[in-house]
């Protein structure tokens, strides 16, 4: 009964990384005709280490958009990045060293 636990978790986790690599930066979906926007942005900045190390395996994959609106993709980009990445420690309450 274990095993199979073991067995469908790890299917749900593959089926995840499959579902979440399905956009990502660098495989062809974005073209100069239809550029990444701000929505875009935010998802490549959410999946950024996902894209990190798929980049390891596949050359054409990247963790930026080259082809992206500009400026609005930078922002949500970024602030998927941070929001992700830094922010939840701005929010997290400071534990004092005499606890």
């Amino acid at each position: 009964m274990k095993k199979r636990k073991i067995l469908i978790i790890g299917l749900m986790v593959v089926g995840a990384l499959a579902l979440l690599t399905g956009c990502i930066p660098g495989d062809g979906s974005h073209t100069v005709a239809k550029p990444a926007g701000f929505f875009s942005g935010i998802w490549h900045g959410w999946i950024a280490p996902i894209s990190l190390v798929g980049g390891l395996f596949n050359k054409h994959l990247r963790v930026y958009e080259v082809n992206n609106t500009g400026w609005f993709y930078d922002l949500g980009f970024y602030a998927a990045v941070i929001s992700g990445f830094g922010g939840i420690s701005l929010f997290r309450n400071k534990k004092s060293k005499n606890d």
